[in-house]
């Protein structure tokens, strides 16, 4: 007889698959690493600023130490920022950490946490990891539906979880809708607003999430330094919410969560404005470059917010891994979204210019006829 260890619910969950790292591709493939293009996992194409490059070379003498558990300047640098008291900041070992300390502080096992279909994976695996029970509401145009959302809320329902820009699908919320659902949902369960790609968004699509937690108790707002700000492979991320739900991530959160070179490298980039700028302005351009390329190609997308768009690549339930394939051979990764329960398509990130053209190339040659 065959010893099972742990629960059931643990035992239950399939692993994350992060995107192909450029290295198992050349091994795979037998091709040159300096010849693959990247574009699988919504990384900033700009790498890391250089402003964080500097402050990571500084606090590199001091590594024989711990770092700062409660990351005192980091902290002061985001309440200065965004204009809220230190106490209502959660520092995270990148956004990912901060969505899995919210299950576990806020959630215990066998209630249940609301989230929409096609939205971040980490967000059921967060609920498979307590035990609680899922409540995945069915997307509306690859999107949030707020009011089903709403009406899926239980009598056991302690957390919803809603990405606004939405991973992997790029839809948004306007913050008007946001802010109306908001208002209506019960105040004993807590929102986690995940704004991973808030810094892409243009001007005219803001609103002021984090004035809204001064109003709503229950509004934990999440963010990282892994998208805009460049920091993927350091991973910062962090929540902002009233005291009363930072204490109690806090209260689990690991105490060296965050590394000495990752604080002083957020702490820098935070307010690097001009590499904010250009690497919103270079998504911008990608986006439209990728999205003429897919109507040229015929190609349904859907429109995004993000640094990446979801693109189907044929009309079977083959597609996306036969396309991906054929992308993979010719040193081109993004990133297959079968998982999500989208095996048509493909979410590819939007990358510098030369990396978009060879993408496309790539793709009109695995779309080509035999």
């Amino acid at each position: 007889m065959t010893t099972q260890y742990g629960p059931s619910y643990v035992r239950a969950i399939a692993p994350y698959v992060a995107g192909k790292p450029i290295s198992e591709v050349a091994r795979e493939f037998g091709l040159d690493e300096a010849h693959i293009v990247k574009l699988a996992s919504n990384e900033n194409p700009l790498g890391m600023p250089e402003s964080a490059k500097a402050a990571m070379a500084q606090a590199a003498a001091d590594l024989g130490r711990y770092p700062d558990a409660n990351a005192f300047e980091l902290k002061a640098a985001l309440s200065e920022h965004y204009g809220v008291p230190a106490d209502w900041i959660t520092l995270g070992n990148g956004s990912n950490d901060i969505l899995e300390l919210a299950a576990h502080a806020l959630v215990e096992k066998s209630q249940s946490i609301v989230y929409a279909q096609y939205s971040f994976a980490v967000y059921g695996l967060a609920t498979q990891g307590i035990g609680a029970r899922a409540i995945v509401v069915p997307a509306m145009k690859h999107g949030h539906d707020l009011d089903a959302m709403l009406k899926a809320i239980d009598a056991d329902t302690r957390l919803m979880f809603v990405a606004n820009p939405n991973n992997p699908t790029g839809t948004f919320i306007e913050g008007p809708a946001l802010e109306a659902f908001l208002e209506k949902v019960p105040k004993n369960v807590v929102v986690v607003l995940d704004e991973a790609y808030t810094e892409y968004l243009a001007a005219d699509k803001r609103y002021d999430s984090i004035a809204w937690t001064r109003r709503f108790p229950n509004l934990l707002v999440s963010r990282t330094f892994s998208k805009a700000f460049g920091l993927a492979g350091l991973r910062v991320g962090f929540a902002i919410a009233q005291p009363e739900l930072t204490d109690l991530l806090n209260r689990l959160r690991q105490p060296f969560n965050v590394n000495t070179l990752a604080q002083a490298a957020a702490v820098a980039a935070l307010n690097d404005r001009a590499f904010l700028e250009k690497s919103a302005a270079l998504n911008a351009a990608g986006y439209r470059r990728l999205t003429e390329a897919f109507d040229k190609l015929d190609l349904e997308y859907v429109p995004s917010y993000g640094n990446f768009v979801l693109v189907r690549v044929g009309n079977d339930d083959g597609a996306g891994a036969r396309v991906n394939l054929a992308l993979l051979k010719q040193g081109v990764i993004v990133r297959p979204v079968g998982n999500y329960g989208l095996p048509q398509w493909l979410r590819v990130t939007i990358g510098l210019p030369e990396e978009n053209e060879a993408f496309i190339a790539a793709l009109e040659k695995a779309l080509a006829p035999a």
